[in-house]
């Protein structure tokens, strides 16, 4: 299978992986009412190539059609739920809640993978600015746990699929949306690969298993309304088509014979 990768290629990625988290975890804390995305997004940038990696998502482009995208990370406020891009104009204010999407190829001119300049992992964490209601708490907490809940069905002999089913029998019944436009992915030789890893049930995905040496990104996208979503004027900024509050958590997890191992997971990480 193309996507399985070696055990060299996994220990860069594991390697990668532990850097990301550590520079997610960080950038968490400079969250605050009255801070920009833009700062954040330049000691993003500064983090990633301070640590001999290379911002994965900045001039990425998905077709060439598309702009390439302008930031480092992917900062994405309140109804938005992704590919937010971080400006100087988008000020984090007292009950908004912030997601940062980030993605790393490392190491940097190592010679192996995509050009010579390593592997990719790709994390994601949506926090509190301040003070925020209960009510949006507990979308944060819902979606940290539909995480948990996909990352314990990456195993060895389950199929992508067994991953979205249980993510969306354990949410939808609570009254939350399934963003349906927007999935999880394999990763590693590049930003995204396949397979597509949904968060509801794909029948299709029945035939995809899980083998030893897979590597994919799980990400759970939750809103509090309905699970339609529309793309902004700028071409990347993508929103809950109700304009409802949305959440979104992300790791990147090597398929071993001994379980998930979640390469992503941030130092002072509870879960």
């Amino acid at each position: 299978m193309a996507y399985i990768k070696s055990a060299e290629e996994i220990a860069l990625i594991t390697e990668g992986g532990a850097i990301l988290g550590k520079i997610l975890e960080k950038l968490a804390g400079m969250v605050k009412p009255g801070i920009s995305a833009w700062e954040i997004d330049q000691e993003a940038e500064r983090m990633i190539k301070e640590a001999g990696g290379r911002p994965a998502f900045k001039g990425y482009r998905g077709r060439k059609s598309e702009p390439p995208f302008p930031s480092t990370i992917c900062a994405s406020k309140n109804e938005e739920l992704v590919h937010g891009i971080a400006t100087k104009e988008k000020i984090l204010n007292d009950g908004d809640i912030f997601s940062i999407d980030i993605g790393m190829q490392y190491p940097i001119k190592c010679g192996k993978g995509e050009n010579g300049n390593g592997f990719f992992t790709d994390t994601a964490l949506t926090v509190a600015v301040g003070k925020i209601p209960e009510k949006t708490k507990q979308l944060l907490n819902v979606t940290k746990k539909c995480l948990e809940i996909g990352i314990v069905q990456a195993q060895v002999g389950n199929t992508v699929a067994s991953i979205g089913k249980a993510i969306q029998d354990w949410v939808e019944p609570q009254g939350y949306g399934i963003v349906r436009d927007l999935v999880g992915h394999g990763v590693g030789h590049a930003v995204h690969e396949d397979p597509r890893v949904p968060n509801y049930y794909d029948k299709s995905l029945e035939n995809y298993i899980l083998r030893e040496g897979v590597v994919i990104a799980i990400e759970p996208m939750v809103t509090i309304g309905d699970y339609h979503v529309i793309t902004a004027d700028d071409g990347w900024s993508i929103s809950t088509a109700d304009n409802s509050l949305c959440a979104h958590q992300e790791h990147t997890i090597v398929i071993t014979k001994d379980g998930p191992m979640v390469v992503t997971r941030r130092p002072n990480e509870k879960f």
